[in-house]
């Protein structure tokens, strides 16, 4: 789901509107001489030049503080409620603002519920919605390949949280168009003050609601202030990976991502990500009622309020045909390891005469829709009795399979279908036969001296022109 990062960290941007999500935090242009970090191997001598400290120090450094200090300072139960409350407020600033709103566009907010959004987004400590939505964007554009910039390929611990503690090379990251972002007041209002709204927002209010509210000073900072940022940031990471390697792929499986209701419950709806990578420009990632996803009720909510709208969805014929095009995937799949019988394409093309010569010779052959089967290993297991499918060898036995004498299962069309060995030539005698039988008149099949078939049905006499197997009834 997320590009995040607990950097003020920017991205570049190019005048066409796009970025290289060059996350650079000076105005020190890149020597193009000097080899990144990231081309040389990691040694004892510069291991720490590999190592992003400003992320690994806030979110890894900063929340061990948290849970160590937790250990002397009490949690009250109204700091516990508000954590938890300040904790969804700032997980939907990420989930229906960094990522539905600015990342896929999926609806448009009206002025005050973006102000909301973007104040609740620095709450959770996950970089400016800028830099965020251009590196999710990489994401969508080029999952799984060297340049998604948390591609799962490289590990689950790596698209965890591997990619924010280690320096990644800005060039092997996918270019994404941000012109819209740009273009968007309160996202660069965000971005160019971002430092300033991250403090405040993720620290100082929620320190000052519970030291003004009940006089938990420390709680607050402790609680609703660093571990809710940890508890937040590791629930968006989960999106990045969980949700690249738990659950089910109803959509499509060319890439990682999957659906789980676990990844749903941990990140506010964001885990039916197979969904979501499917049709990224839809509001909802849950589209059943009964599936977790919280975003979509408040996208919702607030589109009866009237500061949402344009509310995107795909439309359900799309999507039924994007999960029925899956489960055929899938049952192809299962189809290729069964048994279907030799193709039709590969039997061996045999003389009708040849067919009755080796039946006549001790080979248990019946030709049914001009296929020749061998039914040897099968004569004693033949639910109608023995006598009846020996009285069938040798001959054109359709007719008696399709209902002459009994209409067969699909069961044992698909058992013959095991015992093709070859296909007779000119076979398409066998829809006259079918149409004669209609007709009430008696089909007799016959060669005459060229080899070709001449099939009488009453007084009227057809030849075949072409030796055309037929369709293969099994």
């Amino acid at each position: 789901m997320a590009s995040t990062s607990s950097a003020p960290v920017q991205a570049e941007a190019f005048p066409d509107g796009t970025s290289d999500y060059v996350p650079i935090r000076t105005n020190k242009k890149l020597d193009p001489k000097k080899p990144h970090i990231t081309d040389l191997p990691i040694t004892l001598k510069n291991w720490y030049q590999h190592v992003n400290w400003l992320n690994t120090i806030l979110i890894i450094m900063v929340p061990m503080v948290g849970l160590i200090s937790s250990y002397w300072v009490p949690l009250r139960m109204k700091t516990l409620v508000f954590s938890v409350v300040y904790y969804f407020y700032c997980g939907l600033g990420i989930t229906a603002g960094y990522h539905r709103l600015w990342s896929h566009r999926s609806y448009k907010a009206r002025l005050p519920l973006r102000i909301f959004l973007a104040a609740a987004g620095a709450g959770a400590v996950e970089g400016s919605c800028r830099w965020w939505s251009a590196g999710h964007r990489s994401h969508h554009r080029y999952t799984d390949t060297e340049k998604d910039p948390y591609s799962v390929r490289k590990g689950l611990l790596y698209s965890h949280i591997g990619w924010m503690v280690m320096k990644q090379n800005p060039k092997r990251i996918g270019r994404t168009d941000i012109t819209d972002l740009n273009e968007d007041p309160v996202v660069i209002w965000q971005h160019k003050n971002y430092l300033k709204s991250v403090i405040f927002m993720g620290l100082v209010l929620p320190t000052l609601v519970c030291g003004l509210g009940w006089n938990d000073w420390v709680g607050g900072y402790v609680y609703a202030g660093i571990l809710r940022i940890f508890f937040i940031q590791q629930a968006t990471f989960c999106v990045n990976s969980l949700a690249h390697w738990l659950g089910d792929q109803p959509f499509d499986d060319r890439n990682s991502p999957r659906d789980h209701v676990i990844t749903a419950l941990v990140t506010l709806g964001e885990g039916y990500h197979n969904f979501h990578h499917e049709f990224p420009s839809d509001y909802r990632n849950a589209i059943q009622w009964w599936q977790y996803d919280p975003t979509k009720l408040f996208i919702y909510l607030m589109s009866l309020i009237g500061q949402a709208y344009d509310l995107n969805t795909f439309r359900a014929n799309e999507i039924e045909k994007g999960r029925l095009q899956q489960q055929q995937k899938k049952l192809d799949a299962k189809r290729s390891q069964l048994d279907w019988g030799i193709p039709l394409e590969q039997l061996p093309v045999i003389a009708w005469d040849d067919f009755v010569a080796d039946a006549k010779n001790g080979k248990a052959l019946v030709a049914v829709a001009g296929v020749i089967h061998d039914v040897t290993s099968f004569i004693k297991d033949h639910p109608g009795g023995k006598a009846l499918i020996t009285s069938a060898i040798g001959k054109d036995a359709t007719a008696i399979f399709n209902g002459g004498v009994y209409n067969h299962s699909n069961a044992a069309h698909n058992l013959l279908s095991t015992m093709r060995v070859g296909v007779i030539r000119g076979g398409c005698e066998v829809e006259i036969w079918k149409r004669a039988q209609l007709e009430n008149k008696d089909a007799i099949v016959v060669n005459d001296s060229t080899g070709s078939r001449i099939i009488r049905a009453g007084v009227q006499v057809t030849r075949v022109a072409q030796p055309v197997a037929s369709a293969d009834a099994a």
